[in-house]
């Protein structure tokens, strides 16, 4: 089941929350267990299978890691829960990427290639697998406690506002509002809002440049202007796109009474790509910091050994993201951008930029890095970027220019102004108390009629699934 869709908007919701807040205290983690497996079991119940075991698995690896009376015997289930978690995720995720990859390589040393089975990738997994994962390695840290009960577990790793696109929660994160939380009108009001302005950043912005970044991406030769427009389409659309999905995952939690962790902090006005990665996609960076980049020995080893554990983790996020080249060469230009920043700054050999000049910089490097992302294959990404060049000419081609409407520029337009805008503006209101009361009740006001207007629009066009379902 998706958000952005009539029938989550108008049955789902209303019915789960109505049991929600008639159903006492003690029993909503049930409730809770049972309305995100019928979410997420409305794609394909067949996969509820997986995600059961995933959660049994990790339970009872959090268990005999809390009951273990030696180190040795912990680390034994530690390795237990981790070891399964990433099997399941490296099997569905990785498998058909495994054969075709070895079959490439076969084909072009002249050697037979051979056929396997396709594997079909759970929604979510990727998520819910990191989830569970960190619930087993915080329990062994003793960051967490162990969940009082196999329910408690389930219900969060099942939480369904986050379960198919993050935030990447952690239990140790959770576990309090499991066993309290507040439920008031103020937060409930909080959410709701919270809710629409992410459905409105969707709907209306993403879907609409969507068609505008598929035209580029799809033309054998575009012209720099395509190109660029393209490029452009993407970058707002993923942003809004992921971003609107975040905010409706942390209304929703405030509807419910929890508070999740924000997941993006205005990433396109950043300075540097380091910056960049402190501001996207909060949850999963610091995931990738806290399990992985710390854990390989961070900056501890040395400044060799630090941009060794900077290229392996973005390789490895680049990789999360998806099975195949693209993601993983995505991950590499990240993670090689990190390196040069640290080591230029480490030997002092520039100086701060100007504001208007470091984000320039950083999004032209974010741009190019969106292009790689987006491809559907290395070659495709190329072809971009040399239109990009200008290999195909500068100006609009004739087909692509009969195709652009007003509507799509219109959110294109606006998603820009949103992006550079807001912060400012945000900024200015914190320094002046009575206009930020002004603003916000302005904004209350603006955004139930946009969100009807968005309702009406989601209504009338075909099925537009959010674009962080595919990893």
């Amino acid at each position: 089941m998706v958000f952005s869709t009539n029938l989550f908007l108008f049955l789902f919701l209303p019915l789960f929350l109505g049991l929600y807040y008639i159903t006492p205290f003690r029993r909503r983690s049930a409730l809770i267990l049972v309305g995100s497996y019928v979410f997420y079991g409305w794609w394909r119940p067949d996969f509820l299978s997986l995600f059961f075991g995933v959660t049994l698995l990790s339970y009872l690896a959090g268990l005999g890691v809390a009951n273990a009376r030696t180190k040795r015997a912990a680390q034994r289930y530690l390795a237990l829960g981790v070891v399964g978690d990433l099997a399941a995720l490296a099997y569905f995720k990785y498998f058909n990427f495994g054969v075709d990859s070895l079959n490439a390589v076969l084909a072009g040393a002249g050697l037979p290639t051979f056929t396997a089975w396709e594997v079909v990738l759970p929604i979510g997994l990727s998520f819910y697998t990191f989830q569970a994962m960190s619930y087993v390695i915080d329990v062994y840290r003793r960051d967490a406690p162990p969940a009082r009960t196999f329910w408690d577990l389930s219900a969060f790793i099942a939480l369904f506002p986050q379960l198919i696109a993050g935030p990447v929660l952690r239990y140790k994160d959770l576990a309090d509002q499991f066993e309290a939380r507040s439920h008031t009108f103020e937060r409930f009001s909080e959410g709701a809002l919270r809710f629409m302005v992410g459905f409105c950043k969707k709907v209306l912005i993403a879907d609409g440049v969507a068609t505008l970044a598929d035209r580029a991406f799809s033309s054998a030769d575009p012209s720099a202007a395509d190109a660029w427009l393209g490029a452009l389409a993407y970058t707002v659309q993923l942003y809004f796109d992921f971003s609107g999905y975040s905010d409706m995952a942390v209304g929703l939690g405030l509807m419910m009474g929890f508070r999740f962790m924000e997941n993006f902090n205005h990433p396109y006005i950043s300075r540097s790509i380091t910056e960049f990665w402190t501001r996207w996609h909060i949850s999963l960076s610091t995931w990738l910091r806290d399990y992985l980049y710390i854990p390989l020995g961070g900056n501890r080893g040395g400044e060799g050994r630090t941009y060794v554990n900077l290229l392996l983790v973005m390789l490895l996020g680049g990789l999360w993201h998806g099975a195949s080249w693209t993601f993983v060469f995505w991950g590499a230009w990240h993670g090689l951008f990190l390196v040069v920043e640290r080591f230029l700054g480490r030997q002092k050999l520039w100086r701060p930029l100007p504001a208007v000049l470091a984000v320039s910089k950083t999004m032209l490097i974010v741009i190019l890095g969106w292009v790689i992302f987006r491809a559907a294959s290395v070659g495709e990404a190329w072809g971009v970027v040399k239109g990009m060049a200008g290999a195909h000419g500068w100006g609009l081609s004739e087909a692509f220019a009969w195709e652009l409407t007003g509507l799509e520029l219109g959110a294109l337009i606006v998603g820009l102004i949103v992006i550079y805008l807001a912060p400012w503006w945000r900024a200015l209101l914190w320094r002046l108390p009575e206009a930020r009361q002004q603003a916000l009740q302005t904004v209350h006001l603006a955004v139930l009629p946009l969100f009807i207007l968005s309702v009406f629009r989601l209504s009338a066009q075909n099925f537009s699934p959010f674009l962080y379902f595919q990893f």
